[in-house]
């Protein structure tokens, strides 16, 4: 195993390591009744998580009656708030994490979190669900700063640097975990069973993968490829 291409593998957190749209739809509803609109089956909600608790609340009033800044600002930290409390009652990883996350462990591979998730939320989550020992590292949304969220590279860099550097990869579901690792210059894997925006073919990954017991495969065949030996664990100078 000490051949293993990379030292670090980095994880989007909703729709890729864990479905958490349950929770997700439970906060959005909350907000939605407390401002008196109408409800959303959870299947509206998925497409609009990954890029942050605003940006969802935002699509979730559009699709209920319309956008407006000062419903807006009544249901946010009611939806906040609500999450918080509530962020893991119906949470649960995808099928075949533990063991992908296993088998990693075994090869010395360092494993981190990156998500648009505000960071308290994101190790509160999962440190309720005891997985919190498996990451070297858990970066959220608001760690580096207003503007450096996914697709931004820095919070990539940020995860390579906590890692101790070296060869990484990233594995998300959206867009916004596609161009961040692009802009890294580390290589994608797209997982097709998340909270998918789009078809994932569309996503430009440099693989796909539809479950978990196909990670380690595919991060091997990645790790043979000359884009990712020119780009493992790159840093800005």
């Amino acid at each position: 195993m000490a051949d293993f291409p990379f030292d670090i593998v980095g994880f989007d957190l909703d729709g890729t390591l864990f479905d958490t749209s349950p929770d997700l739809t439970a906060a959005v509803n909350h907000a939605l009744a407390l401002v008196e609109r109408p409800l959303l089956p959870a299947e509206r909600v998925r497409p609009m998580i990954g890029r942050g608790a605003k940006y969802m609340l935002e699509q979730g009033l559009e699709a209920s009656g319309g956008f407006d800044p000062e419903v807006m600002r009544v249901a946010y930290p009611a939806l906040l708030d609500f999450y918080e409390a509530n962020l893991s009652h119906g949470t649960t990883p995808f099928p075949g994490l533990i063991e992908a996350l296993d088998d990693l462990e075994a090869r010395g591979v360092k494993i981190a979190i990156v998500t648009n998730k505000f960071e308290r939320f994101a190790v509160k989550l999962v440190a309720e669900l005891a997985l919190h020992h498996r990451f070297a590292c858990v970066i959220g949304g608001d760690t580096m700063g207003k503007g450096n969220a996914k697709p931004s590279a820095e919070p990539i860099h940020e995860m390579i640097r906590r890692c101790g550097g070296g060869r990484a990869a990233f594995v998300g579901d959206s867009i916004y975990d596609i161009l961040a690792a692009k802009n890294a210059g580390i290589p994608s894997i797209a997982v097709s069973f998340g909270f998918l925006m789009q078809p994932v073919e569309e996503l430009g990954a440099d693989a796909v993968i539809d479950g978990f017991d196909e990670l380690i495969p595919a991060l091997i065949r990645l790790g043979d490829t000359p884009s990712a030996i020119s780009s493992r664990g790159a840093l800005p100078a």
